[in-house]
């Protein structure tokens, strides 16, 4: 079993709590809007591992000057296969229309056992279908919805499950 969390639209902010929940597992994702170099710096799971994609708010013109070279090794989707399954990560902003955005992503990776999408700031946990369709919301204080928030996704190869942290206040 690998402890995968799942971290979203940070935009140069982590919150602590979300920060202290990644350090318990083994292995971080950020499905972007980072922000920051930084924020990648201040994800630290157990193994130290950190993977990330680029979201619509990554670009020169919005990130410190200096940083470039962090934005050109971002990817726009990050395929990882975990125990029991492929997990698809990507931010989300370019599969429109937005109303049917899980399907889309359904649609586009058929193969996943979840596919993990940022943009919407909104925490989801859609498993009526296969693949699962996860949005963790914002993990810093930009359109938090009331609370900063992430996923971890607990990966067998017989099961997988969700943990939800929301955090008030």
């Amino acid at each position: 079993m690998i402890r995968v969390a799942l971290v979203s639209d940070t935009h140069g902010v982590l919150d602590a709590r979300v920060a202290e929940i990644v350090a318990g597992c083994d292995l971080a994702v950020h499905a972007g809007d980072i922000g920051t170099p930084h924020i990648l710096a201040e994800l630290q799971p157990k193994s130290g591992r950190v993977i990330a994609v680029r979201g619509n708010n990554d670009t020169p013109n919005q990130w410190p000057r200096g940083s470039e070279a962090w934005l050109l090794d971002l990817p726009e989707v990050v395929q990882l296969e975990l125990p029991g399954g492929l997990l698809v990560v990507e931010h989300g902003h370019r599969v429109l229309p937005a109303a049917q955005r899980h399907a889309r992503l359904r649609e586009y990776y058929p193969r996943a056992r979840a596919v993990v999408y940022g943009h919407t700031h909104r925490l989801v946990v859609d498993d009526a279908a296969m693949p699962w369709v996860l949005n963790p919301g914002a993990a810093g204080r930009v359109r938090t919805y009331g609370a900063p928030s992430c996923l971890v996704l607990n990966a067998g190869m017989e099961h997988w499950s969700m943990d939800i942290h929301a955090f008030r206040g």
